[in-house]
């Protein structure tokens, strides 16, 4: 099964593919990160997309491997250069795209010893900071006596600030070391949290469709009071690297299903429904941030173009008969913590439990600049928070966090956030 080559024939599409400069890309201010532009229009209808060779790459006379067969990998070429150093090329399912470089390989040898592997990308910087694992399941960030930035950016926040590409010190040994841009939340392993958690007799989780590669799409709903009509809405990874918005999603989420007094006050009066993983086909394919479709699902929250967005607006039409949606939050990721809210102007008084949630959870975690960006503009419902105000009339939010914000924090974070939003609907 191994095969020997120096560089994927797929890796070619480096020369031959383009990516132009997203419009999403972060501004940089002394006042700290303010966010993306304004969203602009665009098509959602399906485009064609590189789907990534599976295998495994063989050198030094098959004594050290490369792989990229398991799930959440993408690893498009390797060539041996010589003096144990090695060059990958991470390439994106199609372009443009913004700057969200995924990569996820495996690395081992007959022999142990110390290599070095230089990361480089189509038409992109290093955003991501290496995680490290020898089991696949619970990663760190690499040392960084081991990390080596090529070509260092400026500033703080955003595509400049990234470097070029980086060299990373590895010691291979017969078992393999795996070597990710963020921590694998595949299906698989969200799926096994959704589980563990449905073990209380208030959850249950069950299918709501498939996604475009056929994969069963699901939704956790927490329920205790059948009588109970306020209803939340919350979602996460439409975007599969995003993984930060998915570790303080996945602590809101839990902290509202624990045994605080505030929670069992709040299960008695609120169902929430949760859809914590909307881009399966791309958090298992590696992908950078599309679906199968070659779509980025945020911006297809009007046209409907693809299966994931078009299985949840189903669900939640059909719950709307039912309930009264009174908040709705999408959960992200970006170059730092940022809030985007509808802002009042568009909402008026009923959107201001947003902003005063965002101001409980700034005053209780000081120690993180709040960054926030509102839009007045609710005309074009592309993104989810937009759609879930327009036509469902809940008060909504995109929540971004940031890349490499401390997963402690980022998980006090969600557990914060659920207690301010809890307090405030029990007020109202």
């Amino acid at each position: 099964m191994f095969k020997k080559v120096f560089i994927l024939s797929a890796a070619l599409a480096l020369g031959m593919l383009s990516c132009k400069k997203s419009p999403e890309e972060a501004e940089t201010t002394s006042s700290g990160y303010q966010g993306q532009g304004k969203s602009p229009i665009v098509p959602t209808v399906d485009k064609p997309i590189q789907k990534q060779w599976r295998g495994v790459w063989a050198f030094n006379d098959s004594t050290t491997f490369f792989s990229n067969q398991f799930d959440g990998a993408r690893l498009n070429g390797v060539a041996y250069d010589g003096d144990d150093h090695y060059t990958i090329w991470v390439t994106a399912e199609n372009t443009p795209i913004n700057v969200s470089p995924w990569y996820g390989f495996k690395v081992w040898s007959t022999e142990a010893r110390d290599i070095k592997v230089e990361l480089k990308y189509q038409d992109s910087r290093s955003r991501y900071y290496p995680k490290i694992s020898t089991d696949g399941r619970t990663f760190k960030p690499l040392d960084s006596i081991y990390f080596k930035p090529i070509n260092p950016g400026e500033g703080e926040f955003g595509l400049g600030a990234a470097p070029e590409s980086a060299e990373l010190t590895i010691s291979v040994t017969e078992n393999p070391t795996w070597i990710t841009a963020q921590e694998l939340y595949t299906s698989s392993v969200v799926q096994e949290w959704v589980d563990s958690l449905s073990q209380k007799p208030f959850i249950e989780n069950y299918p709501i469709g498939l996604s475009k590669e056929k994969r069963t799409m699901k939704v956790m709903e927490i329920n205790e009071n059948k009588e109970a009509k306020k209803a939340l809405m919350i979602i996460s990874r439409q975007h599969p690297p995003e993984v930060t918005g998915f570790i303080v999603m996945k602590s809101f989420i839990e902290t509202i299903t624990g045994d605080s007094d505030l929670a069992k006050a709040f299960r008695q009066e609120h169902v929430v429904f949760n859809v914590p993983l909307m881009n399966p086909d791309g958090a298992d394919n590696g992908h950078w941030r599309h679906n199968m479709g070659g779509i980025d699902l945020n911006r297809d929250w009007q046209n409907f173009n693809q299966p994931e967005t078009r299985n949840v607006r189903d669900f939640l039409v059909e719950k709307d008969k039912d309930y009264d949606f009174v908040f709705g939050a999408d959960f992200h990721s970006t170059w730092d913590d940022i809030y985007y809210p509808i802002d009042t102007t568009a909402t008026g008084e009923k959107g201001k439990i947003i902003f005063d949630w965002i101001e409980n959870i700034s005053e209780r975690l000081p120690q993180k600049q709040t960054n926030v960006r509102a839009s007045d503009d609710i005309e074009n419902t592309m993104v989810s928070s937009k759609y879930f105000y327009v036509h469902h009339g809940m008060p909504a939010i995109v929540f971004e966090l940031g890349d490499n914000t401390s997963r402690a924090f980022l998980k006090e974070k969600g557990k914060v956030a659920a207690e301010e939003i809890m307090k405030l609907l029990l007020e109202k």
